[in-house]
């Protein structure tokens, strides 16, 4: 039976793991061991954090639109309960841009959702 050489795969394999591993710090960048496992960890951490990302984004949504309501009188929770009460379907991830970019059209939509509250 013929002789197997198998350098030329576990190059390209290497190969892979090394241009995923490029940027890392000190042998986690160039030695396969190190790097095997920095680029595995890695894959958790962004696996986990595009989880993760979903909720840190809703979030901030929250708080600037808590912020944005306030001057009109009302409480984040206050403001949504009076939007599904008037029937306005848009996201908080629309409602906050609207409140940095367009205060005026906000403004309109917090008038709506406080005063379908009030009736």
């Amino acid at each position: 039976m013929s002789r197997v050489k198998r350098g030329v795969t576990s190059h390209a394999k290497h190969k892979k793991v090394y241009k995923a591993a490029k940027g890392f710090y000190g042998r986690r960048k160039n030695t396969i061991r190190a790097a095997k496992a920095a680029v595995e960890k890695a894959g958790q951490y962004a696996f986990r954090d595009r989880k993760r990302k979903k909720r840190t984004f809703r979030a901030l949504w929250i708080q600037r639109l808590n912020a944005a309501v306030r001057p009109f009188g009302m409480t984040y929770s206050v403001f949504i309960n009076g939007l599904s009460k008037s029937g306005i379907m848009v996201d908080r991830k629309v409602l906050s841009d609207l409140a940095i970019h367009e205060p005026a059209a906000f403004q309109a939509i917090a008038e709506k959702a406080k005063a379908a509250l009030a009736a």
